[in-house]
């Protein structure tokens, strides 16, 4: 009776790790199927050439490339406000606070990581409002606002991720450090954070993911169509999200469809590359940790 529910489990655990890979395949393959056609300097620049809007010499008013600017700077942004913060906090959590603050901040944690994205759009539009009445009346939604929003958005993310890593690393190698001398913090650096930094960095891959595809944050946020390339961080803003669900909503014909479905595929080349670099990123991060 045990062997047929262990190969029960087993072949259902072989199934579901296939179908999730099948349903990946039919997306990436619908997508081509619909979107390739639309990939070609019109979809980036429309009508603009492609030297004058990639300098900023002249606009671009019916192409993608403002938004594929605003997406880059959304995540860059957001990520450098979040992954120190998330890091920082996962090794508080993992390392110095105690028993009781772990329960308290941990379910801090989970209720963030549990909030809503448009939840979090209405904060940051809030915190406009808020702005308005008490310091800053001139002040509006903007591409900085909307990172603010994201990064407490994968917060959670990093936060989790680098406390799991950390307290799943063995007794014997916490034990290394201190046997040679290490303060805590030394032994953090040196020890703790070199081994657990793969799960750290794939905490940071799946926070960069989230940051470039949400698109209810940045509605309430700053995001506008055709805003061209925002000048300043206090500047609205387009996004390739944005641009995919008004394409979708809102296209006119069946050309303005392939365009979404092109808009999609840049985005998730786009998310692809991000992973990528994380993951380059995490590799030379081990391999120089190894040499140390």
């Amino acid at each position: 009776m045990r062997k047929i529910s262990d190969g029960f489990f087993t072949g259902f655990t072989w199934l579901s790790g296939l179908g999730a890979i099948l349903i990946v395949i039919l997306l990436i393959g619908f997508l081509l199927l619909h979107g390739t056609k639309s990939i070609t300097p019109a979809l980036f620049f429309g009508e603009t050439p492609w030297l004058a809007a990639i300098t900023g010499q002249s606009p671009v008013f019916d192409g993608i490339w403002p938004a594929l600017v605003g997406t880059s700077l959304l995540v860059l942004l957001s990520s450098i406000i979040a992954i120190p913060v998330g890091i920082a906090s996962g090794i508080y959590l993992a390392e110095y606070a105690s028993r009781r603050q772990q329960a308290f901040l941990g379910l801090m944690v989970d209720f963030l990581s549990g909030t809503p994205s448009i939840v979090m759009g209405l904060f940051g539009f809030a915190m406009i409002l808020l702005a308005r009445r008490t310091l800053v009346p001139k002040a509006q939604p903007s591409l900085f606002l909307a990172a603010f929003c994201i990064a407490l958005l994968i917060l959670p993310y990093l936060i989790r991720t680098t406390q799991a890593a950390i307290e799943g690393i063995p007794e014997q190698l916490r034990l290394l450090g201190p046997g040679i001398g290490f303060s805590k913090w030394q032994n953090i650096r040196h020890v703790l954070l070199p081994v657990a930094s793969r799960g750290i960095f794939s905490g940071i891959i799946l926070a960069i993911g989230r940051a470039s595809e949400d698109t209810a944050v940045i509605l309430l946020t700053g995001v506008v169509a055709h805003a061209g390339i925002p000048r300043n961080l206090w500047d609205k803003f387009e996004a390739l999200p944005f641009r995919f669900y008004y394409l979708a909503a809102e296209h006119r014909n069946a050309s303005e469809l392939e365009q979404g479905f092109g808009t999609a595929l840049v985005l998730l080349f786009i998310t692809g590359l991000l992973f990528l670099a994380a993951f380059l990123l995490q590799r030379r991060a081990e391999k120089r940790w190894q040499i140390r």
